[in-house]
């Protein structure tokens, strides 16, 4: 039990870090920003935060929430993210034990996370994100023939709908992102399981649409990569009851 504890420990604290870089991703990607180069600064007046001051959220705790150089407000999604990226490795951990495949998974999923929250937030996917979830996905398990036979039937039956939907709703009903998602899909859960991901997030996303649609009585371009991942984390998780 001990040396369950302290390895869940350990990939938390894994988690957490991608999460810390997670949101370097959602900061800088959109800005055109290198994610390599250069410290992590103040969002408000530029100035760079010491190591000290950038744990994961631990230090926004200590900090109060403010920024230590020039008082301002943290939004809190930060520490949000961090743990995020802490709960994601945990599940992870839980279904696969630790193994490689745990930081395999792990860092696709938050991948997804990171275009969740860039595609809530901009309405916009990133090739470079999208190929890099797909890229990792691919060696999940050490089957990489299976996985990219999986990714291509998937992503290929994602484009073949798209098309068609597009043709019959007059308009684009798909987005290219979503096809490079459902390849990612198709890779993580196998063809099957993938398919059926795709039908949960249709059903999480429908209620949502109709609420936007008829209620509210808006026609908003609903971003539909956050539906896709939390159906891909879930149908994961569950995969033994889907079979």
């Amino acid at each position: 039990m001990i040396e369950f504890l302290i390895q869940l420990g350990f990939i938390f604290a894994i988690g957490v870090s991608f999460g810390s870089f997670a949101n370097v991703l959602i900061y800088r990607i959109p800005k055109g920003e290198s994610i390599t180069k250069g410290r992590s600064a103040c969002p408000f007046c530029k100035e760079k935060i010491p190591f000290y001051h950038n744990i994961p959220i631990i230090s926004y705790f200590i900090l109060g929430g403010t920024s230590k150089c020039c008082n301002k407000s943290i939004s809190p999604a930060y520490p949000i993210v961090e743990f995020l990226g802490g709960i994601i490795f945990s599940f992870v951990f839980f279904k696969v034990g630790l193994s490689v495949d745990t930081f395999l998974v792990g860092t696709v999923f938050t991948l997804l996370l990171v275009l969740s929250i860039i595609d809530i937030k901009e309405l916009v996917a990133y090739d470079s994100l999208n190929l890099a979830a797909l890229t990792v996905a691919l060696f999940v398990y050490g089957n990489f023939f299976e996985n990219i036979q999986s990714a291509l039937f998937v992503g290929g039956a994602l484009a073949f709908l798209r098309f068609y939907l597009s043709f019959i709703l007059k308009k684009e009903a798909m987005g290219e992102a979503d096809v490079i998602i459902g390849g990612t899909m198709g890779a993580l859960l196998g063809t099957k399981l993938a398919l059926v991901a795709i039908f949960v997030s249709a059903f999480i996303a429908l209620p949502i649409v109709l609420v936007l649609v008829y209620i509210l009585k808006k026609d908003p371009e609903v971003p539909f990569i956050p539906f896709l991942a939390l159906a891909t984390f879930l149908v994961f998780l569950l995969d033994t009851q889907f079979h």
